[in-house]
């Protein structure tokens, strides 16, 4: 009789992300995501390049990142999975290395968007309440939100409810008291329309524009909760549109009456420039009473790229992009936890690493080379079509995307060179991480081949 043979079980597939997402959670998610960080501490930094129009830079970046969410939404519900921008490029292009590249490029702009916001919560608006050493607050404050990230995407995303509608009232709190202080005399509305002289009015808002978009992004993010989205080919177009328009014009009401009521020099030095609104603005109301509001807006925008960057990696794990290893997702509490702990060492490498404006403006360069290849994905994989229906973008909108996002990652549109080589020492890193993954799988399928 021939030898009976035991065939090994297989082993056991990893569980799915939990569906906890539905479209009020998504809408506020999208909307905590984008405001944040950006406009509490860049605000002045933004008016410092262009003058008192700031807000059109904020406008103009609104328009381009609702260029891209047109191709986002078609892409998330052609493919409604976790790896996001990374999916699409190989989807679209199928090259390996560009794929690899563009998930690293999105994981550090998760991540460095973090560091800023760890950095800005250690920053002057902490500083009203008790001082500690800056890098101390950092790693203690990522350290938490990775506590958070891993209890569970529900969790997570009820606390991203919270801390989004605390940070809405503080920015419509801002919005009512210039309002009320223009009305009664206080600040000039015609600074808002003022540009620097002897400069380019349309060089000063593409070049502000160039900054500003670090506060617009985020809404990227949503597409790495698809698979913890109930419904995503409905829900997401709806969610993605009003989250940004509602941030879209937030920033540029706040960046009006910012520019208003303080004047440049000011505004464009501090640290926490919102606090110098509410100090001419509110003069009655205690500074560290809105510097609580910050912090958690701050809290906010750290949390959900931090939520981003872990779901990305387990995402491209997934894919077998990345080592299998970064997709365990933990029996009980179903969170990818390596992958949770990966990022959260990575962060706070970073933000050891960069002031707030330099890892905010690396992150926006960063985001808009990969939106251009998402804006000329969503073109190519139209030749791929799926049996579902999904929202589909005006072509138009795709090819504006491309051109307008190309061009604020050049130094054309007044970039500044320390960004560009934030962005090259990361990249670099991205590139021999490709290097050590692709030597690996070869050493790995000659073994097997010599074996046989």
């Amino acid at each position: 009789m021939p030898e009976s043979v035991t065939v090994p079980p297989e082993p056991e597939a990893e569980p799915e992300l939990r569906r906890a997402i539905g479209p009020k959670l998504l809408l506020f998610f999208v909307v905590g995501d984008i405001l944040g960080t950006g406009i509490y501490a860049l605000t002045g930094r933004i008016a410092g390049e262009v003058g008192g129009a700031a807000w059109l830079s904020f406008g103009l970046s609104f328009i381009v990142a609702m260029f891209t969410a047109t191709s986002y939404v078609e892409l998330v519900g052609k493919y409604p999975r976790a790896a996001g921008a990374a999916l699409y490029t190989q989807r679209a292009f199928g090259i390996h290395f560009l794929t690899f590249m563009v998930a690293f490029a999105v994981m550090c702009s998760g991540l460095t968007s973090a560091g800023a916001a760890a950095r800005t919560f250690g920053g002057d608006y902490l500083t009203e309440f008790v001082s500690a050493p800056t890098l101390l607050v950092v790693i203690v404050f990522l350290v938490v939100l990775a506590l958070i990230n891993f209890r569970g995407v529900s969790e997570s995303v009820r606390l991203n409810v919270v801390l989004t509608s605390v940070e809405v009232i503080g920015l419509l709190f801002i919005i009512t008291i210039g309002a009320i202080a223009v009305a009664r005399g206080i600040g000039d509305p015609g600074n808002a329309l003022e540009f620097h002289p002897g400069a380019n009015p349309f060089g000063l808002v593409v070049s502000g524009a160039a900054l500003a978009f670090f506060a617009l992004v985020g809404f990227e993010d949503s597409v790495n909760m698809a698979e913890e989205t109930n419904d995503p080919p409905h829900v997401f177009p709806r969610a993605l549109f009003i989250g940004i328009s509602i941030a879209g014009v937030i920033y540029m009401l706040v960046a009006f009456f910012a520019t208003s009521l303080v004047p440049l020099d000011i505004l464009s030095a501090s640290d926490g420039p919102l606090l110098e609104v509410v100090r001419v603005g509110a003069s009655w109301l205690p500074l560290a009473a809105f510097s609580f509001i910050a912090l958690f807006a701050v809290t906010n925008s750290a949390l959900i790229n931090m939520l981003m960057a872990s779901r990305l990696v387990y995402g491209m794990s997934r894919e077998r992009i990345i080592p299998k290893v970064l997709g365990v997702v933990h029996p009980r509490r179903r969170t990818p936890w390596v992958a949770i702990l990966f990022t959260s060492v990575l962060a706070i490498g970073l933000a050891s690493w960069g002031g707030v404006s330099e890892l905010g403006g690396t992150t926006a360069l960063l985001l808009l080379c990969v939106f251009t290849l998402v804006n000329a994905a969503v073109l190519v994989l139209r030749r791929q079509p799926v049996k579902h229906r999904h929202f589909r973008a005006p072509t138009i909108f795709p090819v504006l995307g491309i051109i307008c996002c190309a061009y604020l990652a050049t130094p054309f549109s007044g970039r500044d060179p320390d960004e560009y080589r934030i962005a090259g020492v990361l990249l670099l890193i991205g590139i021999v991480l490709w290097l050590i993954t692709w030597m690996a799988k070869r050493v790995s399928a000659a073994r097997a081949h010599d074996e046989a």
